[in-house]
């Protein structure tokens, strides 16, 4: 099964959360749409995570600017001063 998309994701979220408030739900139905809930906000959380690396890394390729992880800017700098 393909992974679902984020917008639909988010919809069956906003429905499960308007159910649990409601508080019409018998306790194991609760719990079965709470644990799908919890699953959707990290499939979410990935998507949104995927998303901003990208638009990260078209904004750095567009500017020219490579952003230099923390430990090889120590290596940079090691090298320089040799």
């Amino acid at each position: 099964m393909a992974e679902q998309k984020f917008e639909t994701a988010m919809k069956r979220l906003e429905e499960i959360v308007k159910n649990l408030e409601e508080g019409t739900l018998s306790l194991e139905e609760a719990l079965k749409v709470f644990e799908e809930g919890m699953k959707l906000v990290s499939l979410c959380g990935r998507k949104l995570d995927e998303a901003e690396k990208k638009v990260t890394l078209l904004m750095e390729q567009s500017s020219g600017y490579v952003k230099v992880p923390f430990d090889q800017q120590n290596q940079f700098q090691e090298k320089d001063a040799t």
